[in-house]
């Protein structure tokens, strides 16, 4: 059975699609494996593997470490020792217990593990290709992603991406990002973030599906049954009844952003139709203008 990855760019919707996914009880949800901070990443129980950068680049050429790691977290195979000699807070341990003893179910059960990792996006078709996951990749409208991420006060430091020679390498596009480092302009980051990505997401790759936050988000029950439907799980009435409960009928779109659970995932249920109508929340009718002109394809 394959595993499943859903990336995309932060608040792209990776979580809530991760989560509904789940719904239907025939998988693992692993949060954030490639998560540089700690939590919910850094934890070698789930992945025995060094994150060294944002947006790690793993490919061929430097998977000796990344492939038998993966391979360990898709098996479901928990490394509890490695763990405790890592992270011993109770916290910590809490969250030894919760994903070791799900990883163990699940392995004993045959159910398939997901990963729901942003972190991933830009090796989406390594996932693909030589774990034999079934990528779903989330784009979100650029004035939505750019005005939650000014929302929150995120940024992003380009020399993470630009200081990994096998990126830079196979994805030459990464080099737009250069003139931008050690800006302060948040709002122009983030869209060369949005831009670039995409970019790399529309390159032909087998195994990744590309999917658009909102189209998913306007019928969701439609949009969940297909992916359901393409990544081989069973739609069942009661996933129906998780999904219409967590997607048609609580939460409010102007709530906050919050990490929640032992996981460490920022989905809360919500009505995702009237969430795409406050998406562009905290953006100027000209910081939305602008987020257009500089994601906009070239003429």
């Amino acid at each position: 059975m394959s595993p499943i990855l859903v990336t995309g760019l932060p608040r792209s919707g990776t979580s809530w699609v991760g989560k509904m996914l789940a719904a239907g009880g025939d998988v693992v949800y692993v949060n954030e494996p490639l998560n540089p901070q700690h939590p919910p990443g850094r934890c070698p129980g789930v992945l025995r593997a060094h994150v060294t950068h944002r947006f790690q680049y793993i490919c061929d050429d430097n998977a000796a470490t990344w492939l038998p790691a993966f391979r360990d977290t898709i098996r479901l195979r928990y490394r509890f020792l490695a763990e405790l000699r890592a992270n011993r807070s109770p916290y910590d341990l809490a969250r030894m217990i919760r994903y070791g003893a799900a990883f163990t179910h699940g392995r004993l059960a045959g159910r398939r593990a997901l990963l729901d990792d942003p972190f991933a996006v830009l090796s989406a078709a390594w996932f693909a290709t030589r774990l034999g996951c079934r990528v779903i990749a989330l784009i979100r409208d650029p004035v939505a992603f750019a005005a939650s991420w000014k929302r929150l006060g995120w940024t992003v430091y380009f020399h993470e991406l630009l200081e990994q020679p096998l990126l830079v390498r196979d994805h030459p596009e990464i080099e737009e990002l250069r003139a931008l480092v050690g800006s302060q302009d948040r709002l122009a980051k983030a869209a060369a973030l949005w831009r670039v990505t995409r970019t790399i997401l529309a390159k032909p790759a087998p195994g990744v599906r590309v999917v658009s936050y909102e189209t998913l988000a306007a019928d969701p029950l439609k949009g969940f049954r297909d992916l359901y439907h393409h990544t081989g799980l069973t739609w069942t009435p009661a996933a129906e009844r998780r999904i219409t409960r967590a997607c048609l009928t609580g939460g409010s779109p102007g709530h906050g952003f919050a990490w929640t659970g032992l996981s460490r995932t920022a989905f809360r249920p919500m009505d995702s139709r009237r969430a795409l109508a406050d998406a562009a929340r905290g953006l100027t009718t000209g910081e939305a203008a602008r987020v257009r002109e500089l994601t906009s394809p070239d003429p």
